[in-house]
């Protein structure tokens, strides 16, 4: 029996095949492109609204808390008096040199007095 072979007018049967796939996953990777650039684009404006800055005459206004994150020209002592905490060293052994305190170092107090 011969084979009959199926033909495309002006191509190859495999060639519009080919192409057909190909536009299948382009069209779903532009769906799921879109998709994950709204589910992030979400998240980011929710991330903005939480957000608060802090800076000059406010932040060294703010409450003592548990967790505190040390300001520009903050020491130990200075936040030591503000929250009235003097066991800040003993409260967190990541701190090894008391003079090597930076903005952003995450340190936790037990504030004893309020402000």
């Amino acid at each position: 029996m011969a084979r009959q072979r199926h033909h495309v007018k002006g191509g190859l049967p495999w060639l519009a095949a080919a192409a057909d796939a190909a536009s299948w996953c382009l069209a779903l990777s532009v769906v799921a492109l879109l998709l994950v650039c709204s589910v992030g684009a979400g998240g980011a404006e929710q991330q903005q609204q939480q957000l608060v800055v802090v800076r000059g005459a406010a932040l060294s206004a703010r409450p003592c808390e548990e967790i505190y994150v040390v300001a520009e020209g903050e020491t130990l002592h200075s936040i030591s008096d503000k929250c009235g905490d003097p066991f800040i060293l003993e409260q967190n052994p990541h701190v090894h040199d008391p003079d090597d305190v930076f903005p952003g170092l995450v340190i936790k107090i037990t504030p004893s007095k309020p402000r």
